[in-house]
Parts: C-alpha cells; structure tokens; sequence
C-alpha cells in the first residue's frame, strides 16, 4: 500500500514539475525564478528611472558621522513607475522611497542615511531599487573613506 502511494505521489509531483506555461505574464522555466515574460509592447511603456546621479562620494568622514544624500529621479517612461522596495547593503545605511507611483514626467527621490559609526575605510554601500521598471533591479551607490577616531592619550 506504501508503495502505491508513493508511486501515485511521484506521478502527480513529476507531471507538475514537467508542466510549462509560456504565456505572457507568467513564469518561464528559461528565467529566474519568479521572473515575468513581457511583450515587447509593455516593455516599451514601461515606467524608466532618470536618476540625476547613480552613485554619490561623500569624501573622507570621521568614523561616527552620519551622512544623508537625495538619489534624485525623474520617471521618463509612459507609464506609473512604482517602487516596491529599498534595500542597502547592511544595517548601517538605510533607504527611504516614495510609496506612492510616480506619474510619467514627474520627479522623486530616495533618501538614504549612512551611519559610519564603527566603519572603517572605502565604503561602497549598495542601495538596490526593486520597482515595476525593465530590468526591475537598479543599483546605487554611495562611496566614501571612513577615518577611525584616534583616541588621546591620557596618561601624558
């Protein structure tokens, strides 16, 4: 009976698994997991970020200062560009995007905040943009070296 049932099991499992759908909108086994087939239509009217700068220095800090900068951006595309989220590389710097869609020709930005306490170095902080733009993904950066505070010496 154990053995029926598991024929029955493997049956069901390897005829879904073989099972591809390839219309529009749905995903592709060709793809990344998860990714969306568009036609070359919506492809062309999808909403285009025009960001004023993908990537902001902001030189040489001491470690512990905090630093905010503005991704401006304009939606140069046809239709509403909407954000679904805003990542960065660690906790340390933290994005915030417009929540509302962007109508075509309007204007945004992402704000983000780099808090350099504990870091040392080059920092290139990777800020990842997810929203409904052909490719999805947008990357910015924000780059700068980071001092370490040098303590006096109280025993002088």
């Amino acid at each position: 009976m154990k053995r029926i049932i598991l024929i029955l099991v493997s049956a069901v499992y390897f005829t879904a698994c073989t099972n591809t759908n390839n219309k529009v909108g749905s995903s592709d086994s060709s793809t990344s997991k998860g990714a969306i087939i568009l036609s070359e239509s919506d492809k062309a009217n999808a909403p285009v970020f025009k960001f004023e700068k993908e990537s902001y220095d902001f030189g040489q800090i001491a470690s512990g200062e905090k630093v905010t900068y503005d991704f401006k951006f304009k939606n140069i595309g046809k239709t509403p560009l909407i954000i679904t989220r805003a990542t960065a590389t660690c906790g340390c710097t933290v994005p915030e995007y417009p929540k509302d869609p962007i109508a075509p020709g309007n204007e945004g930005a992402i704000h983000v905040v780099f808090n350099s306490k504990g870091k040392e170095g080059m920092q290139n902080k990777v800020i990842s943009i997810v929203s409904n733009t052909v490719p999805e993904l947008t990357e910015l950066h924000l780059l700068g070296d980071v001092k370490a505070i040098k303590k006096k010496n109280l025993n002088n």
